[in-house]
Formats: C-alpha cells, structure tokens, sequence
C-alpha cells in the first residue's frame, strides 16, 4: 500500500472523508497530536487500526466527533460533563461516559468497557473531515503502539509508511500532547490521565478536586506503564548527559536540544514528542532533564516516565 499525503483543501478533504467511508485508515491532525481514523462504527475499520499500530486489543480508543450533539448520540450526557464540555470543547479533553443504548459503537473501539472516550477537537481541519465524514472517528496517536507521538505528518510517514492508506498534512500540532482524560461513569470525576488540558483549570471548572483512579485497570488510552517510547534508553531527572548519552534539557540545564530555555511549560508541551523523535534518531541513550511538576508539567511528566518505563 501506499500511504497518500493529502492536502487539508476540498480535494483533499474530500478524498479523506471517502476513505474513511470505505473503511480505510486515515491519519489526520488534531490541536494535540495526529490521531489515526477510522470509522468508529466499523469493527473491520477498527480491527486495521490496531493491527496498523501494533495496539493491544485491551486499550480502548478515542471517539471523535464534530461537536457536542454528535458526542450526546452515543454516551449518557451528564452534569458533569454539560460542565466541562461548555468550558472545554472543542478541545484537549476526553470524556469517559456511560454507552448509550443503541450506541451503534465497535465494540473494539471500548475494547469491550461499558465506558465510551471521547471528545471534540479544537483543529478546524479535524473538525472540517469529521463533517464530511458525518460520523465518529475512532482516532488514536498515529503512531506505531508505545512509540513516540507523531506532531507531524512526516512523524506519521515515519512510523506507519505503506500501512494506513493516507495522512490529511497540515502542519504541525499546536498543543503537541494527548489530551487530558477525566472519567465520568462513577460519583466523582476522576482523572484518568493527564495532558494537554491542566488539572487545576478541570478542577476550577467542576468546583472539586478530581479523584485518582480506584483502580489499576484499564479503564481509557495511555494508561500502559510503558508508552510513547523512543528505542534509545531514556534517563529521567538528570542535570548533565553521561557519557554516550544525548540530553534533553529543560529551563536552565542545556542539552542537544531544550523543551524550553525559558521554562514555559506550554513551549515545552509543543516541544516534547518532536524533540524526541530528533534525539532518538541519534541512536543513543536520551537523558532528559528534570520537569517541574505543576501544570502541563504533570502531563509532560507522565509521558516521560512511560517513555523510560522497562520494556
């Protein structure tokens, strides 16, 4: 197969949308990194989405959709979630809500869970192809599973080249970090990952903290212990490269390349997955300075342990 680069105009939309509507795969840019799409309704679409990434069939995927009436079709709308999907979307942030019956979901989409994630982009190209779609998106990072995140198009040719039938390029990610997940099946809204929405701008909006999980399960996307890694060893909070080694740096602690000189944790965000895609083209171990963890820095954090994770 080979993979078509389409431009984010009518012909190109167009031609994504079709695609989709055959059940092949099609990679597409969101505000956080390129999602990997297919038609959510689809069990043969879906099944191409895994075995394209490599995903283990227990992680359940994001449903995309256009908007708040499309997301109300499928999962239990509540308080909670009127809350958040009003201060939130479209944006960084995915919902985990009860099925609704009749849902007319793939079962592989919630690998099985009574649970739906899902959320509503803030990309206007995202949002233009799940119109002409006119349907959910199953759409998780478009990236070969566990490896880095893919911030651009050539991210994506890079790891999936000759298995998904296209990527829509337009540019790269502007936040550059998965969105953040909070649950909303249980008594409390409890986060179930962190990214590119913080914590404390959830937890203004609710009134209440968030809860932890109660349990080690999987329950949404990116909760393996091992994630979003390079193939290089990577070394966390380290203040200088050991020999061999490229450095990450962070603020004031130099390195090959630096998430942000200036500290800014939004920059950093931006920055990570391309930078460590860069370092680990390198083929040598990555030590990575430290992240203060407040803000982002929680989410950053998160994808960095499970990039280092034993695997």
């Amino acid at each position: 197969m080979r993979t078509k680069r389409l431009r984010p105009e009518t012909g190109g939309l167009n031609e994504a949308a079709t695609l989709l509507a055959e059940g092949a795969l099609v990679a597409f840019p969101t505000e956080t990194v390129y999602g990997l799409g297919a038609d959510a309704r689809n069990g043969a679409a879906v099944a191409r989405v895994y075995e394209a990434k490599g995903r283990p069939s227990f992680n359940p995927l994001i449903v995309h959709v256009a908007d708040r009436a499309a997301a109300q079709a499928f999962v239990v709308w509540s308080d909670s979630a009127e809350i958040l999907a009003s201060a939130f979307w479209p944006g960084p942030l995915t919902l985990v809500l009860p099925l609704k019956e009749g849902h007319g979901l793939s079962s592989l989409v919630t690998a099985g869970l009574d649970t739906a994630a899902i959320r509503v982009p803030a990309h206007d190209t995202a949002r233009a192809l799940l119109r002409q779609f006119g349907g959910p998106v199953a759409a998780p990072s478009a990236n070969p599973s566990g490896r880095i995140s893919p911030t651009t198009a050539d991210h994506v040719l890079a790891g999936l080249d000759g298995r998904i039938a296209a990527v829509l390029d337009d540019g790269p990610c502007s936040v550059g970090l998965e969105s953040t997940i909070v649950g909303l099946a249980g008594p409390a809204p409890v986060l179930l990952r962190a990214g590119g929405l913080p914590q404390e701008a959830i937890e203004t909006a609710l009134g209440a903290p968030l809860a932890a999980p109660e349990t080690e399960e999987i329950s949404a996307p990116g909760q393996l212990s091992s994630h979003y890694a390079p193939d290089a060893r990577v070394r966390l909070n380290a203040d200088h490269a050991k020999p061999g080694e490229v450095m990450l740096g962070f603020g004031a602690i130099p390195g090959d390349l630096n998430l942000s000189p200036s500290g800014d944790l939004v920059e950093a965000a931006a920055h990570l997955f391309d930078y460590l895609h860069r370092l680990d083209a390198m083929r040598k171990p990555i030590a990575v300075a430290p992240v203060p963890m407040t803000g982002l820095g929680r989410a950053i954090n998160d994808r960095l342990r499970r990039a280092a994770a034993p695997r």
